[in-house]
């Protein structure tokens, strides 16, 4: 099984890819994971955001296929505690399906990205820059497996 991360847009703070690239590098320890990074869709000056979903969902799509559990971070998504969110990631890893996240633009996902998903879940109530989001949830997948390890890493 492998764990992928996809996300619309580039890390532009140092400080940002810093911590993605500690926790990322950590993963490898545990499992197989890939960060993927797709480039934002250009609009010009006609902002239009359901063509811009649409655009973004079109290259989500290209990195997904019907073999995987796609999960979206949506705010509408269910929401986890830490030791909760790695009991999520070891049902998954018991089917032995590959798992992806997915975490869309600043419009949120097309239709089509919906369909092909298999869960949202929401990092938190608050709002939170797409940057940010990125490096807290790639810590949050470290943390889930420190947990199941039972490492020392999380402390209840």
């Amino acid at each position: 099984m492998k764990i992928k991360l996809i996300t619309i847009g580039k890390t532009d703070e140092a400080y940002l890819k810093e911590g993605i690239n500690k926790y990322t590098s950590r993963l490898k320890h545990y499992i197989s994971f890939e960060f993927k990074e797709i480039p934002d869709a250009k609009m010009g000056k006609k902002q239009n955001t359901a063509l811009q979903k649409e655009a973004e969902g079109k290259e989500i799509l290209k990195l997904i296929s019907k073999s995987e559990f796609v999960v979206l971070l949506d705010e509408n998504g269910k929401e986890y505690n830490s030791t909760g969110f790695s009991q999520f990631i070891q049902k998954r890893m018991n089917t032995g399906m590959d798992l992806t996240f997915v975490i869309g633009g600043p419009f949120g996902f097309s239709d089509e990205v919906y369909a092909q998903s298999n869960a949202k879940i929401a990092l938190s109530q608050m709002t939170f820059s797409h940057q940010m989001v990125r490096l807290f949830f790639t810590e949050q997948i470290y943390r889930s497996f420190t947990i199941l390890k039972g490492e020392k890493y999380h402390h209840i």
